[in-house]
Protein backbone atom coordinates (compact mmCIF):
# COMPACT_ATOMS: atom_id res chain seq x y z
CA UNK A 1 0.00 0.00 0.00
CA UNK A 2 1.30 3.47 -0.90
CA UNK A 3 2.16 5.53 2.16
CA UNK A 4 -0.19 8.44 2.80
CA UNK A 5 1.13 11.96 2.34
CA UNK A 6 0.31 14.64 4.89
CA UNK A 7 -2.35 16.02 2.54
CA UNK A 8 -3.85 12.51 2.30
CA UNK A 9 -3.94 12.21 6.09
CA UNK A 10 -5.59 15.60 6.58
CA UNK A 11 -8.26 14.82 3.97
CA UNK A 12 -8.87 11.49 5.73
CA UNK A 13 -9.14 13.14 9.16
CA UNK A 14 -11.72 15.62 7.91
CA UNK A 15 -14.20 12.85 7.11
CA UNK A 16 -13.34 10.51 9.97
CA UNK A 17 -15.92 11.71 12.51
CA UNK A 18 -19.57 12.63 11.85
CA UNK A 19 -19.19 16.09 13.41
CA UNK A 20 -16.28 18.55 13.39
CA UNK A 21 -16.71 19.30 17.10
CA UNK A 22 -17.68 16.62 19.61
CA UNK A 23 -16.82 17.76 23.12
CA UNK A 24 -15.70 15.16 25.65
CA UNK A 25 -12.54 13.37 26.78
CA UNK A 26 -13.61 9.72 26.96
CA UNK A 27 -12.68 8.71 23.41
CA UNK A 28 -9.36 10.56 23.42
CA UNK A 29 -8.44 9.25 26.86
CA UNK A 30 -8.97 5.65 25.77
CA UNK A 31 -6.84 6.06 22.65
CA UNK A 32 -4.13 7.87 24.65
CA UNK A 33 -4.07 4.91 27.02
CA UNK A 34 -3.69 2.47 24.13
CA UNK A 35 -0.80 4.58 22.79
CA UNK A 36 0.91 4.59 26.18
CA UNK A 37 0.87 8.38 26.30
CA UNK A 38 1.80 9.90 29.62
CA UNK A 39 3.16 13.36 30.33
CA UNK A 40 4.63 14.77 27.11
CA UNK A 41 7.46 16.52 29.00
CA UNK A 42 8.66 17.14 32.58
CA UNK A 43 7.01 20.59 32.57
CA UNK A 44 3.55 21.13 31.09
CA UNK A 45 1.77 24.48 30.77
CA UNK A 46 -1.80 24.62 29.43
CA UNK A 47 -3.22 27.89 28.08
CA UNK A 48 -6.86 28.74 27.42
CA UNK A 49 -8.79 31.98 26.97
CA UNK A 50 -11.15 33.74 24.61
CA UNK A 51 -8.31 35.73 23.05
CA UNK A 52 -4.56 35.93 23.49
CA UNK A 53 -3.76 32.22 23.66
CA UNK A 54 -1.42 32.20 20.67
CA UNK A 55 0.76 35.11 21.75
CA UNK A 56 0.85 33.92 25.38
CA UNK A 57 2.05 30.49 24.23
CA UNK A 58 4.67 32.11 22.00
CA UNK A 59 5.92 34.38 24.79
CA UNK A 60 6.13 31.42 27.20
CA UNK A 61 8.05 29.27 24.75
CA UNK A 62 10.48 32.11 24.07
CA UNK A 63 11.05 32.69 27.80
CA UNK A 64 11.69 29.00 28.42
CA UNK A 65 14.11 28.81 25.52
CA UNK A 66 16.21 31.63 27.03
CA UNK A 67 17.32 28.96 29.52
CA UNK A 68 18.34 26.53 26.80
CA UNK A 69 15.28 24.35 27.36
CA UNK A 70 13.87 22.24 24.52
CA UNK A 71 10.25 23.35 24.20
CA UNK A 72 7.29 21.91 22.33
CA UNK A 73 4.26 24.04 21.43
CA UNK A 74 0.86 22.81 20.28
CA UNK A 75 -1.51 25.44 18.87
CA UNK A 76 -4.44 25.84 16.50
CA UNK A 77 -5.71 26.63 14.01
CA UNK A 78 -2.99 26.92 11.39
CA UNK A 79 -2.83 29.62 8.74
CA UNK A 80 -1.05 28.07 5.75
CA UNK A 81 0.38 24.69 6.79
CA UNK A 82 -0.84 22.12 9.29
CA UNK A 83 2.78 21.79 10.44
CA UNK A 84 2.43 25.17 12.18
CA UNK A 85 0.36 23.47 14.88
CA UNK A 86 3.21 21.32 16.23
CA UNK A 87 6.53 22.95 17.06
CA UNK A 88 9.46 20.95 18.35
CA UNK A 89 12.22 23.10 19.84
CA UNK A 90 11.39 26.07 17.64
CA UNK A 91 10.82 24.13 14.41
CA UNK A 92 7.60 23.02 12.79
CA UNK A 93 7.08 19.26 12.75
CA UNK A 94 7.99 17.76 9.38
CA UNK A 95 5.46 16.16 7.05
CA UNK A 96 7.01 12.75 7.71
CA UNK A 97 6.90 13.17 11.50
CA UNK A 98 3.22 14.11 11.36
CA UNK A 99 2.42 11.22 9.02
CA UNK A 100 4.14 8.80 11.42
CA UNK A 101 2.20 10.24 14.34
CA UNK A 102 -1.15 10.02 12.54
CA UNK A 103 -0.38 6.43 11.58
CA UNK A 104 0.33 5.57 15.21
CA UNK A 105 -2.93 7.13 16.40
CA UNK A 106 -4.89 5.48 13.59
CA UNK A 107 -3.49 2.06 14.52
CA UNK A 108 -4.35 2.57 18.19
CA UNK A 109 -7.85 3.96 17.86
CA UNK A 110 -9.40 0.82 16.38
CA UNK A 111 -13.18 1.16 16.55
CA UNK A 112 -13.07 4.56 18.34
CA UNK A 113 -14.09 7.53 16.20
CA UNK A 114 -12.06 10.70 16.73
CA UNK A 115 -12.52 14.24 15.43
CA UNK A 116 -9.90 16.04 13.33
CA UNK A 117 -8.78 18.00 16.40
CA UNK A 118 -8.64 14.95 18.64
CA UNK A 119 -6.51 13.04 16.14
CA UNK A 120 -4.21 16.03 15.80
CA UNK A 121 -3.88 16.50 19.55
CA UNK A 122 -2.98 12.86 20.20
CA UNK A 123 -0.52 12.95 17.29
CA UNK A 124 1.15 16.03 18.84
CA UNK A 125 1.39 14.33 22.24
CA UNK A 126 2.90 11.24 20.58
CA UNK A 127 5.57 13.41 18.91
CA UNK A 128 6.28 15.40 22.06
CA UNK A 129 6.74 12.27 24.16
CA UNK A 130 9.38 10.99 21.73
CA UNK A 131 11.25 14.27 21.28
CA UNK A 132 13.03 14.46 24.66
CA UNK A 133 11.60 17.88 25.45
CA UNK A 134 12.08 19.80 28.68
CA UNK A 135 8.70 21.56 28.54
CA UNK A 136 5.56 21.75 26.43
CA UNK A 137 3.09 24.62 26.06
CA UNK A 138 -0.39 23.45 25.07
CA UNK A 139 -3.01 25.78 23.61
CA UNK A 140 -6.59 24.70 24.23
CA UNK A 141 -8.63 24.47 21.05
CA UNK A 142 -12.11 25.23 22.42
CA UNK A 143 -13.16 25.95 26.00
CA UNK A 144 -11.01 23.86 28.30
CA UNK A 145 -12.87 21.35 30.44
CA UNK A 146 -13.82 19.02 27.58
CA UNK A 147 -11.04 19.90 25.10
CA UNK A 148 -8.68 17.08 24.12
CA UNK A 149 -5.68 19.11 25.35
CA UNK A 150 -7.11 18.75 28.86
CA UNK A 151 -6.13 15.07 28.91
CA UNK A 152 -2.78 16.17 30.34
CA UNK A 153 -2.40 17.34 33.93
CA UNK A 154 -0.61 20.67 33.70
CA UNK A 155 1.92 22.07 36.16
CA UNK A 156 0.52 25.53 35.39
CA UNK A 157 -2.91 26.39 33.98
CA UNK A 158 -3.33 29.81 32.35
CA UNK A 159 -6.52 31.65 31.40
CA UNK A 160 -5.72 34.66 29.23
CA UNK A 161 -9.11 36.38 28.97
CA UNK A 162 -12.81 35.60 29.30
CA UNK A 163 -15.24 36.88 26.69
CA UNK A 164 -18.11 35.57 24.60
CA UNK A 165 -17.32 33.31 21.67
CA UNK A 166 -18.40 29.81 20.58
CA UNK A 167 -21.68 30.27 22.46
CA UNK A 168 -23.13 27.02 21.08
CA UNK A 169 -20.56 25.06 23.10
CA UNK A 170 -19.49 27.39 25.92
CA UNK A 171 -22.72 29.21 26.73
CA UNK A 172 -23.70 32.84 26.28
CA UNK A 173 -22.52 34.31 29.59
CA UNK A 174 -19.06 35.09 30.89
CA UNK A 175 -19.87 32.88 33.87
CA UNK A 176 -20.50 29.81 31.70
CA UNK A 177 -17.36 30.51 29.67
CA UNK A 178 -15.30 30.89 32.85
CA UNK A 179 -16.60 27.55 34.18
CA UNK A 180 -15.48 25.77 31.00
CA UNK A 181 -12.08 27.43 30.95
CA UNK A 182 -11.43 26.73 34.64
CA UNK A 183 -11.77 23.06 33.76
CA UNK A 184 -8.03 23.01 32.99
CA UNK A 185 -7.19 23.73 36.67
CA UNK A 186 -5.72 20.87 38.70
CA UNK A 187 -5.89 20.18 42.41
CA UNK A 188 -3.10 21.94 44.28
CA UNK A 189 -1.41 23.21 41.11
CA UNK A 190 -1.02 26.93 40.35
CA UNK A 191 -3.65 28.62 38.17
CA UNK A 192 -3.21 32.04 36.56
CA UNK A 193 -5.73 34.46 35.09
CA UNK A 194 -4.94 37.51 32.98
CA UNK A 195 -8.52 38.82 32.94
CA UNK A 196 -8.96 41.81 35.24
CA UNK A 197 -12.53 40.78 36.08
CA UNK A 198 -12.62 36.98 36.38
CA UNK A 199 -16.16 35.65 36.84
CA UNK A 200 -17.04 33.89 40.07
CA UNK A 201 -17.06 30.30 38.67
CA UNK A 202 -13.34 30.59 37.90
CA UNK A 203 -12.55 31.79 41.41
CA UNK A 204 -14.73 29.08 42.93
CA UNK A 205 -13.11 26.32 40.89
CA UNK A 206 -9.64 27.35 42.03
CA UNK A 207 -10.79 27.47 45.65
CA UNK A 208 -12.50 24.09 45.45
CA UNK A 209 -9.36 22.47 44.00
CA UNK A 210 -6.99 24.19 46.41
CA UNK A 211 -5.18 25.71 43.42
CA UNK A 212 -3.04 28.74 44.26
CA UNK A 213 -4.59 31.44 42.05
CA UNK A 214 -2.51 34.27 40.60
CA UNK A 215 -4.61 37.15 39.32
CA UNK A 216 -3.56 40.05 37.14
CA UNK A 217 -4.11 43.31 39.02
CA UNK A 218 -3.59 41.58 42.37
CA UNK A 219 -0.62 39.21 42.23
CA UNK A 220 1.00 40.45 39.03
CA UNK A 221 0.50 43.45 36.78
CA UNK A 222 2.03 45.75 34.20
CA UNK A 223 2.22 49.48 33.68
CA UNK A 224 2.63 50.82 30.15
CA UNK A 225 4.10 54.22 29.39
CA UNK A 226 5.01 56.05 26.20
CA UNK A 227 8.53 54.70 25.99
CA UNK A 228 8.30 51.32 27.70
CA UNK A 229 6.56 49.18 30.27
CA UNK A 230 7.15 47.72 33.71
CA UNK A 231 6.17 44.38 35.24
CA UNK A 232 5.82 43.11 38.78
CA UNK A 233 4.87 39.68 40.03
CA UNK A 234 5.77 36.95 42.48
CA UNK A 235 8.27 34.12 42.35
CA UNK A 236 7.89 30.48 43.28
CA UNK A 237 8.80 31.23 46.90
CA UNK A 238 6.45 34.21 47.12
CA UNK A 239 9.18 36.82 46.63
CA UNK A 240 8.42 40.03 44.74
CA UNK A 241 9.92 40.15 41.26
CA UNK A 242 10.09 43.17 38.98
CA UNK A 243 11.24 44.10 35.50
CA UNK A 244 11.69 47.78 34.60
CA UNK A 245 12.01 49.74 31.37
CA UNK A 246 10.99 46.94 29.05
CA UNK A 247 10.73 48.00 25.39
CA UNK A 248 7.21 48.26 23.98
CA UNK A 249 6.08 45.19 22.05
CA UNK A 250 3.93 44.79 18.95
CA UNK A 251 2.15 41.82 20.52
CA UNK A 252 -0.15 42.37 23.52
CA UNK A 253 1.92 43.20 26.58
CA UNK A 254 -0.91 41.91 28.78
CA UNK A 255 -0.14 38.45 27.43
CA UNK A 256 3.59 38.96 27.92
CA UNK A 257 2.81 39.87 31.53
CA UNK A 258 0.87 36.64 32.03
CA UNK A 259 3.68 34.62 30.44
CA UNK A 260 6.24 36.28 32.72
CA UNK A 261 4.20 35.34 35.80
CA UNK A 262 3.97 31.74 34.59
CA UNK A 263 7.73 31.64 34.01
CA UNK A 264 8.32 33.10 37.49
CA UNK A 265 6.48 30.15 39.09
CA UNK A 266 8.63 27.50 37.42
CA UNK A 267 11.69 28.11 39.60
CA UNK A 268 13.98 28.85 36.65
CA UNK A 269 16.77 31.47 36.70
CA UNK A 270 15.51 35.05 36.78
CA UNK A 271 17.76 36.88 34.30
CA UNK A 272 16.20 40.23 33.29
CA UNK A 273 18.28 40.78 30.15
CA UNK A 274 17.65 37.28 28.85
CA UNK A 275 13.92 37.51 29.58
CA UNK A 276 13.70 40.88 27.84
CA UNK A 277 15.46 39.40 24.82
CA UNK A 278 13.02 36.50 24.74
CA UNK A 279 10.03 38.84 24.76
CA UNK A 280 11.47 41.06 22.02
CA UNK A 281 12.20 38.06 19.80
CA UNK A 282 8.62 36.75 19.99
CA UNK A 283 6.63 36.88 16.78
CA UNK A 284 3.21 35.39 16.02
CA UNK A 285 2.04 35.34 12.43
CA UNK A 286 -1.29 37.08 12.01
CA UNK A 287 -1.38 38.83 15.38
CA UNK A 288 -0.82 42.59 14.98
CA UNK A 289 1.46 41.47 12.17
CA UNK A 290 2.88 44.34 10.10
CA UNK A 291 3.94 43.57 6.52
CA UNK A 292 5.14 45.43 3.43
CA UNK A 293 4.24 44.55 -0.14
CA UNK A 294 4.57 45.88 -3.65
CA UNK A 295 1.38 46.41 -5.67
CA UNK A 296 1.83 47.48 -9.29
CA UNK A 297 5.13 49.12 -8.50
CA UNK A 298 4.10 50.99 -5.36
CA UNK A 299 4.82 49.98 -1.76
CA UNK A 300 1.84 49.27 0.51
CA UNK A 301 1.67 48.71 4.27
CA UNK A 302 -0.46 45.92 5.75
CA UNK A 303 -1.50 45.01 9.27
CA UNK A 304 -2.79 41.45 9.67
CA UNK A 305 -4.82 40.39 12.67
CA UNK A 306 -6.86 37.20 13.17
CA UNK A 307 -9.20 38.89 15.69
CA UNK A 308 -12.76 37.67 15.13
CA UNK A 309 -14.87 38.45 18.22
CA UNK A 310 -15.87 41.58 20.16
CA UNK A 311 -13.14 41.21 22.77
CA UNK A 312 -10.46 41.00 20.07
CA UNK A 313 -12.02 43.91 18.18
CA UNK A 314 -11.93 46.08 21.31
CA UNK A 315 -8.26 45.32 21.80
CA UNK A 316 -7.48 45.95 18.14
CA UNK A 317 -9.34 49.27 18.25
CA UNK A 318 -7.36 50.35 21.32
CA UNK A 319 -4.07 49.50 19.61
CA UNK A 320 -5.04 51.38 16.45
CA UNK A 321 -6.09 54.43 18.46
CA UNK A 322 -2.82 54.38 20.40
CA UNK A 323 -0.73 54.27 17.22
CA UNK A 324 -1.99 56.95 14.84
CA UNK A 325 -0.58 57.03 11.32
CA UNK A 326 -0.11 59.89 8.88
CA UNK A 327 -2.57 58.49 6.36
CA UNK A 328 -5.80 56.49 6.41
CA UNK A 329 -6.55 52.97 7.56
CA UNK A 330 -8.40 50.82 5.04
CA UNK A 331 -10.08 47.56 6.05
CA UNK A 332 -10.27 44.17 4.35
CA UNK A 333 -12.84 42.16 6.27
CA UNK A 334 -14.50 38.73 6.29
CA UNK A 335 -16.28 36.97 9.15
CA UNK A 336 -17.65 33.52 9.95
CA UNK A 337 -21.42 33.19 10.29
CA UNK A 338 -21.35 32.21 13.98
CA UNK A 339 -19.50 35.37 15.06
CA UNK A 340 -21.04 38.48 16.62
CA UNK A 341 -20.99 40.93 13.69
CA UNK A 342 -22.34 44.02 15.54
CA UNK A 343 -19.99 43.31 18.45
CA UNK A 344 -16.98 43.15 16.13
CA UNK A 345 -17.88 46.30 14.17
CA UNK A 346 -18.87 48.58 17.04
CA UNK A 347 -15.41 49.13 18.62
CA UNK A 348 -13.87 50.00 15.24
CA UNK A 349 -16.34 52.71 14.23
CA UNK A 350 -14.56 55.84 13.10
CA UNK A 351 -11.11 54.22 12.93
CA UNK A 352 -11.28 52.95 9.35
CA UNK A 353 -11.76 55.16 6.29
CA UNK A 354 -13.23 52.43 4.08
CA UNK A 355 -14.13 48.75 4.17
CA UNK A 356 -13.69 46.12 1.44
CA UNK A 357 -15.71 43.05 2.45
CA UNK A 358 -15.77 39.57 0.97
CA UNK A 359 -16.87 36.02 1.75
CA UNK A 360 -14.36 33.64 3.29
CA UNK A 361 -13.33 30.42 1.51
CA UNK A 362 -15.50 28.17 3.72
CA UNK A 363 -19.18 27.19 3.86
CA UNK A 364 -19.22 28.72 7.35
CA UNK A 365 -18.65 32.22 5.93
CA UNK A 366 -21.09 35.03 6.58
CA UNK A 367 -22.35 36.40 3.23
CA UNK A 368 -20.62 39.58 2.11
CA UNK A 369 -24.03 41.17 1.62
CA UNK A 370 -24.70 40.90 5.34
CA UNK A 371 -21.38 42.56 6.12
CA UNK A 372 -22.20 45.33 3.66
CA UNK A 373 -25.65 45.91 5.15
CA UNK A 374 -24.30 46.10 8.71
CA UNK A 375 -21.58 48.58 7.72
CA UNK A 376 -23.98 50.66 5.65
CA UNK A 377 -26.21 50.97 8.71
CA UNK A 378 -23.18 52.38 10.52
CA UNK A 379 -22.70 54.91 7.69
CA UNK A 380 -19.35 53.37 6.75
CA UNK A 381 -17.87 53.47 3.25
CA UNK A 382 -18.04 49.86 2.04
CA UNK A 383 -17.48 47.89 -1.16
CA UNK A 384 -18.21 44.19 -1.82
CA UNK A 385 -15.78 41.83 -3.53
CA UNK A 386 -15.75 38.26 -4.76
CA UNK A 387 -13.07 37.08 -2.34
CA UNK A 388 -10.51 38.36 0.17
CA UNK A 389 -7.75 38.71 -2.43
CA UNK A 390 -9.97 40.85 -4.66
CA UNK A 391 -10.87 43.00 -1.64
CA UNK A 392 -7.20 43.36 -0.72
CA UNK A 393 -6.19 44.35 -4.23
CA UNK A 394 -8.99 46.92 -4.37
CA UNK A 395 -7.64 48.54 -1.21
CA UNK A 396 -4.08 48.37 -2.54
CA UNK A 397 -5.28 50.19 -5.65
CA UNK A 398 -6.54 53.17 -3.65
CA UNK A 399 -3.89 53.15 -0.90
CA UNK A 400 -1.60 56.18 -0.66
CA UNK A 401 1.99 55.86 0.64
CA UNK A 402 1.00 56.84 4.19
CA UNK A 403 -2.05 54.55 4.34
CA UNK A 404 -2.27 51.19 6.10
CA UNK A 405 -4.47 48.26 5.07
CA UNK A 406 -5.91 46.25 7.97
CA UNK A 407 -6.82 42.64 7.09
CA UNK A 408 -8.83 41.02 9.89
CA UNK A 409 -11.96 39.16 10.99
CA UNK A 410 -10.81 35.55 10.71
CA UNK A 411 -7.90 33.17 10.38
CA UNK A 412 -9.23 32.65 6.85
CA UNK A 413 -8.86 36.37 6.02
CA UNK A 414 -5.26 36.44 7.19
CA UNK A 415 -4.38 33.15 5.49
CA UNK A 416 -5.64 34.51 2.15
CA UNK A 417 -3.58 37.67 2.64
CA UNK A 418 -0.45 35.69 3.53
CA UNK A 419 -0.78 33.59 0.38
CA UNK A 420 -1.17 36.78 -1.66
CA UNK A 421 1.83 38.37 0.07
CA UNK A 422 4.05 35.49 -0.98
CA UNK A 423 3.73 36.73 -4.57
CA UNK A 424 3.92 40.44 -3.83
CA UNK A 425 6.86 40.78 -1.51
CA UNK A 426 8.85 42.59 -4.18
CA UNK A 427 8.36 43.93 -7.66
CA UNK A 428 5.13 42.20 -8.74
Amino acid sequence: MTQRTLADWLAYLEQLHPTAIDMGLERSREVASRLGLGRPAPRVITVTGTNGKGSTCAFLAALLRTQGLKVGVYSSPHLLRYNERVQLDGREASDQALCDAFAAVEAARGEISLTYFEMGTLAAFWLFQRAGLDAVVLEVGLGGRLDAVNLVDADLALVTSIGLDHADWLGDTRESVAFEKAGIFRAGMPALCGDLDPPRPLLEQAKQLGSPLFLRGRDFDLAVGEGGWHWRGVGQAGQVLELHDLPLLDLPMENASLALQAYALLGLPWQPEALQGGLLATRVTGRLDRRRAIWRGKPVSLLLDVGHNPHAAEYLAARLASRPIAGRRLAVFGLLSDKDLPGVLQPLQGLLASWAVAPLPTPRSRPAGELQAALTNLHASVSVHENIVAALEAQCEQAAPDDEILVFGSFYSVAEALSWLAGHASGE
